[in-house]
């Protein structure tokens, strides 16, 4: 495939995924409406994420001059068209121009990115740094320069305010520096590139430092670090469903790479882009092995992995890039398609396959009805998922929102940045999913069961309370 009809090729799946974005029916998700929230108090970190995403929205809803679903999710096809294009390049100055087309193509492809164009992640913009940084990297394999360094360091920089997932990609790397001369860089560019990095990290190290470690303990935490024990089902999830996050032949090509590694019928090149991906998919299977991880974690092994599969199935079976294209191309396809159909499509016991993505705006416009006919100018909760549709849903509304006050150490954002402050007396609306048990004898407002979506079939509580109710005074 040569680089125009790839460029091409990228160009048109991206169009389709901003014109399918404008006919989306699914509301945001909660981490996607807590991206929003978090770009409309820019910092230099947020209690479970590094800032990028939050940098990335506000600048996107900026030059729109709307905070709607439509331009918040946009941010994910047009900084993957980019990843993409950025690919091309990659692959080009590491491989040659016979793979050029084909690595942009694919990536453009791969299930994980088809599902992050329509639901907007960290990992969309994790996967450009870490993209232009490897650029920049093979760059500085073949001759020394201070500027590639700079752009390497930078790009990491970003990469790890983006996802501390970045840290992954490292002890691979490390070892490709020790084992595989190709692989070297001059000791200057290797300093700069570290100084940059850190540097350009620095402020939201220096930003969890001044609270307690917030994002980096949350992080430890979702690991499930604490309760470690062998889960041989947890990691074989997580290994076949990489077959599903890339596609299937994609993997299986960057399986029969290692396999040829260990033969030693492999060429340095190759050895290298194996070290930069696979050790990352075999760290985060022995973490599904003895804890717990989510499919998405291996995300960083698909930029160097992706480039790996290409080159190899290009020399080896070139029929197995068509049909990868075929499968991932047709996956690309129904994506956006079922977020526009999210209503239609139900599954035989009633429920939407988008399930986990509709009904959470229902609730706060219902939330924010209540609110003005009782006459409450506040509403609390105890949930992160109705808070952070809340938030956005509501976002015009004269209302304002707030965390119950948490107990102990805040156990989310909302807890910790947005909790009922101590010197509200009058009543608050408490908008909940299980009944209210207090001595002050909460009024029942309104109690009603949704229709459809996530909280299909269970209660939603809205009471007038008293706030020395919430805080246990």
């Amino acid at each position: 495939m040569s680089a125009r009809l790839g460029l091409f090729i990228i160009l048109g799946v991206t169009l389709w995924r901003v014109i399918t974005l404008h006919f989306d029916t699914t509301d945001l998700f909660v981490d996607e409406a807590q991206y929003w929230l978090w770009s409309q108090h820019l910092d230099f970190g947020y209690y479970s994420k590094p800032p990028m995403i939050a940098w990335v929205i506000r600048a996107m809803t900026e030059l729109a001059g709307s905070t709607s679903i439509y331009w918040i999710r946009l941010c994910g096809p047009l900084i993957h068209m980019a990843t993409a294009i950025m690919m091309m390049k990659t692959a080009k100055r590491f491989v040659g121009s016979d793979i050029e087309g084909w690595t942009g193509v694919t990536f453009i492809t791969l299930p994980g990115v088809a599902l992050s164009s329509v639901f907007f992640s960290t990992d969309v913009v994790l996967l450009f740094f870490l993209t232009v940084a490897l650029w920049a990297y093979f760059g500085q394999t073949a001759k020394r320069s201070a500027g590639l360094a700079l752009l390497m360091g930078f790009a990491f920089g970003c990469a790890f305010l983006s996802k501390y997932a970045i840290l992954f990609v490292v002890p691979g790397g490390l070892i490709a520096l020790i084992l595989l001369p190709s692989a070297r860089i001059a000791w200057r560019d290797f300093f700069i590139s570290v100084i940059v990095a850190v540097a350009v990290a620095a402020p939201n190290l220096w930003w969890n430092l001044a609270h307690d470690g917030t994002t980096v303990r949350h992080t430890t935490n979702i690991a499930h670090w604490s309760k470690l024990r062998i889960d041989v089902a947890g990691g074989l999830e997580f290994f076949v469903a990489q077959f599903g996050v890339v596609g299937p032949i994609v993997f299986f090509a960057m399986l029969w790479a290692v396999a040829r590694a260990i033969k030693d019928k492999s060429e340095p090149r190759e050895r290298l882009l194996i070290w930069l991906s696979m050790p990352v998919v075999l760290l985060i299977t022995l973490q599904a092995l003895v804890a717990k991880a989510y499919a998405n974690w291996g995300v960083t092994a698909y930029i160097a992995g992706t480039m790996l599969a290409v080159w190899l199935l290009d020399r080896l079976w070139p029929k197995g890039l068509r049909i990868s294209l075929m499968i991932n191309g047709t996956a690309s396809f129904l994506f956006p398609l079922a977020a526009v159909f999210a209503h239609q499509l139900v599954l035989p016991n009633g429920n939407e396959i988008m399930k986990r993505y509709l009904g959470r705006s229902a609730i706060s416009r219902e939330a924010g009805e209540v609110a003005r006919q009782s006459v409450i100018p506040i509403i609390v909760s105890d949930s992160r998922d109705l808070l952070a549709d809340m938030f956005h849903t509501l976002r015009d509304d004269p209302v304002r929102i707030y965390a119950k006050p948490p107990s102990d150490a805040p156990d989310n954002y909302y807890e910790q940045t947005f909790a009922l402050p101590s010197d509200v007396a009058e009543s608050v609306l408490f908008v909940t999913t299980h009944p209210v048990d207090c001595a002050q004898t909460p009024e029942l407002v309104r109690s009603w069961q949704p229709v459809e979506g996530y909280y299909r079939g269970k209660t939603i509580f809205s009471y007038r309370i008293s706030p020395a109710c919430l805080t246990g005074k």
